[in-house]
């Protein structure tokens, strides 16, 4: 979008993030090895789950080491994007860190309900000593996740929130904050500016917590500016899915001044931009961050998004398992600090804490 400002950035060559796999080139200078160190985080932490009410702000210092090799199952939504790859980092090198053991299930997307339950089940007749959850609906696990409380096992809910009333923890950040962050972005790019500046918004799955929590905060972030979404559209994360509802948006309206979505939306939407002669009229903001959307900052192919920081989200969920199951002492409801990040922004951020490194490989087992 050319808007006089000189703000647009040059414009680049499509996205080549094609599969996950494509993410590890991504994060340069940057070894397993090393990533794996962290120490005292800031976080924000609440009172409740559901991070509603006030929050204060705090320091979050993991344990030095576990007491046993505590035996801890993870369900995560699925390994489709570069996000969940680094939660699956993030997890895996805090459980070696620690010294527990890890069975880490994919479910394979958030129309796959029936095998996440499936998962839960099977994770339960193990008899582990903790679950960590990410759910792909927050309400389909509440069965099986009230069979794991009946049994005194510790439940940490894991960025996607649920409505089971009985976790022991949570580790997530707020994507209401996230989208809020987004849509600010937006409303200062164009302050003082007479005229209607036109969003198609993609919040992700309408079955997920997280998708419900980041339409909220989007729309609390424009409200009273100049910013007006003029359709919105949910949809799972895969790449297929969300370049549908993209195509669909734009063949209805023509051009928009902006997308703004998820990871994957920004990511497919370079391409589609692209194609379409549009790359100049429509401008991409994505609401998290990842691999895809790093090189498309860096290149000026998406302007800006925020980081909740994932994999440190992913450490601190399996720190909080081990100190639920050790009786150590523990802050409950708590998730990173969010950074809005853009090319300039960039230069002083720690990506580790938000992208798997190079030579991480999705991993499923830690013994």
């Amino acid at each position: 979008m050319n808007t006089g400002t000189g703000r647009r950035l040059p414009s680049a060559g499509r996205s080549l993030l094609v599969a996950v796999v494509s993410a590890f080139v991504w994060l340069p200078d940057l070894a397993i090895s090393e990533s794996a160190k962290w120490g005292s985080f800031p976080i924000y932490e609440w009172e409740t789950a559901d991070f509603d009410g006030p929050r204060t702000e705090s320091t979050y210092t993991p344990l030095d080491g576990a007491s046993e090799s505590w035996q801890i199952c993870v369900l995560i939504p699925h390994l489709k994007d570069a996000y969940w790859l680094a939660v699956n980092f993030g997890l895996v090198q805090e459980a070696e860190r620690l010294g527990v053991a890890l069975s880490i299930h994919s479910a394979g997307g958030y129309d796959r309900l029936d095998r996440q339950i499936a998962q839960a089940e099977d994770c339960l007749a193990r008899d582990p000593d903790a679950l960590i959850v990410s759910a792909v609906e927050e309400s389909g696990l509440n069965t099986v996740l009230d069979n794991a409380a009946r049994n005194d096992i510790p439940i940490v809910d894991l960025i996607n929130g649920l409505t089971f009333q009985r976790i022991s923890a949570r580790s997530a950040g707020d994507y209401y904050d996230s989208a809020y962050l987004a849509a600010r972005y937006l409303v200062e790019q164009h302050a003082g500016e007479d005229r209607d500046i036109l969003v198609a918004w993609f919040p992700g799955p309408k079955l997920s917590a997280w998708a419900q929590r980041g339409n909220q905060g989007f729309a609390a972030g424009i409200e009273g500016s100049n910013v007006t979404i003029v359709a919105t559209e949910y949809g799972d994360t895969g790449r297929q899915v969300q370049g549908d509802l993209i195509e669909r948006v734009l063949d209805r309206y023509g051009s928009v001044d902006y997308i703004v979505g998820t990871t994957v939306s920004a990511e497919v939407a370079t391409g589609i931009l692209r194609r379409r002669g549009l790359e100049e009229a429509t401008d991409i903001v994505a609401y998290y961050f990842g691999p895809g959307v790093y090189r498309g900052i860096r290149r000026g192919t998406i302007l800006a998004a925020p980081s909740d920081q994932q994999a440190i989200q992913g450490r601190i969920a399996v720190d909080q398992a081990v100190r639920l199951l050790q009786g150590a002492p523990l802050q409950r409801f708590v998730g990173p600090k969010i950074r809005m990040l853009d090319r300039d922004s960039l230069q002083d951020f720690n990506l580790s804490s938000t992208m798997a490194p190079i030579g991480f490989r999705p991993t499923f087992d830690v013994n």
